[in-house]
């Protein structure tokens, strides 16, 4: 049947997961930093996800498509209600985070920080400066540090650290990565995220910043489980 459905452009979409924490449906779903239309039958055509995207990456189109299925969402709801979160978004979960206290092998002994230059802020940054210049890059969302315990030696050591959060910050670091990238002599790029789908939208902006500045540079991405272990 031709009725109204959602368009999401993936060229625009910054992998927030603000649309898919909107479908009160459960027809939008974050794959690989981006969001999909996964369920066409899931969407009722109102469109509660439109407002809710920063990058205006979605707009109604009318075309060919399975009629809204409102027993199969209801079906769904019901089975995940016990999962369901206020928020829709995993990343926001309260939970506490048990762990064994380690005694201090050192008492009241400062640990040494990392931390290689000031700001660190990726909307603060500079575009050229001369910490750049030869730098192995880590970019990072803001959660990490505090998620994962050995964050300063294994991941900010001999590198210079820019951090943000896709969730929270508006607009997309895309272009000021790309401009960094492009300026500076950047020797290697390491993201690191956490697992929870917003999370993509920071591993997607370096992505397309490495494409946009012309370079070919080496990069990896380390993700983060909510209890502070690194993901095979």
């Amino acid at each position: 049947m031709i009725r109204r459905i959602i368009k999401i452009d993936e060229a625009k979409c910054n992998g927030c997961g603000a649309c898919a924490a909107a479908c009160h449906e459960g027809a939008i779903e974050m794959i690989d930093g981006k969001a999909k239309l996964t369920k066409e039958n899931y969407c009722d055509g109102l469109g509660d996800c439109l407002p809710a995207c920063p990058m205006d990456a979605i707009s109604f189109e009318e075309r060919e498509a399975p009629a809204y299925d409102e027993a199969a969402v209801l079906a769904s709801k019901k089975e995940k209600e016990a999962a369901t979160l206020p928020c829709g978004c995993p990343g926001t979960e309260a939970r506490a985070l048990k762990r064994e206290v380690q005694p201090c092998s050192v008492p009241n002994t400062e640990v040494k920080t990392h931390l290689a230059q000031w700001p660190v802020q990726i909307k603060l940054a500079p575009v050229q400066a001369p910490y750049f210049d030869g730098a192995n890059l880590l970019i990072a969302a803001d959660c990490t540090a505090y998620a994962y315990g050995n964050f300063h030696h294994q991941f900010m050591r001999n590198r210079v650290t820019l951090i943000g959060c896709p969730k929270l910050d508006s607009g997309d670091y895309a272009e000021k990565l790309t401009e960094i990238i492009r300026l500076n002599d950047i020797k290697s790029v390491t993201v690191v995220r956490m697992i929870v789908p917003c999370c993509g939208g920071i591993e997607n902006a370096v992505k397309r910043a490495l494409q946009a500045s012309g370079k070919f540079i080496p990069w990896n991405v380390v993700t983060i489980s909510t209890d502070g272990s690194i993901m095979e």
